[in-house]
């Protein structure tokens, strides 16, 4: 039914895995002393093998909907937990002298919408798997690239975020 969109969607998917990890290699000297980048360039991978591997089994055997439904719901559920454990919930700052701790940085409260966000769809692509029916698969094609939309906007953020990055070892 949607052989045509999972076909191209998957190959999709992977190329921007590489090229993340392409990202990942570059900064990882930067990035390697930081739990929080660790944990959310992990994240930005999960948004766009996860997608990619769900695309891959729907091709498996497009003829037999309860083995892509259960692939679908297994993979969806299982990236809704990892993300929510992986999720780099805002660092916080040194409380100031009145013993205040400050707000959240804009980004941070981006990346945790973000990672919020990539939650509740994957959560909505397990019970829509689940239900099944051609409507849902169209649903769950567009709900996939908001998956993959989504986690270019978190590599974005992740990729030009240097408050918690410890400084990189000098160059012999």
């Amino acid at each position: 039914m949607l052989s045509g969109f999972y076909g191209a969607f998957s190959p999709a998917c992977f190329a921007l895995l590489g090229l993340w990890l392409v990202v990942v290699q570059i900064r990882m000297r930067e990035w390697q002393g930081s739990a929080a980048h660790r944990r959310r360039s992990y994240g930005v991978a999960l948004h766009f093998v996860l997608p990619g591997m769900m695309s891959l089994l729907a091709l498996v055997d497009p003829a037999d909907p309860v083995f892509w439904r259960v692939s679908f719901a297994v993979i969806a559920l299982s990236g809704a937990v990892v993300l929510t454990l992986v999720s780099g919930r805002p660092a916080r700052s040194m409380a100031d002298r009145a013993g205040r701790l400050p707000e959240a940085p804009a980004a941070d409260q981006l990346g945790l919408a973000g990672y919020l966000a990539a939650v509740v769809l994957y959560l909505l692509i397990g019970v829509l798997a689940v239900v099944g029916g051609l409507d849902v698969l169209r649903t769950e094609a567009v709900l996939l690239v908001l998956l993959v939309f989504l986690g270019f906007n978190m590599a974005w953020l992740l990729l030009f975020d240097s408050r918690y990055s410890s400084p990189a070892p000098a160059r012999p």
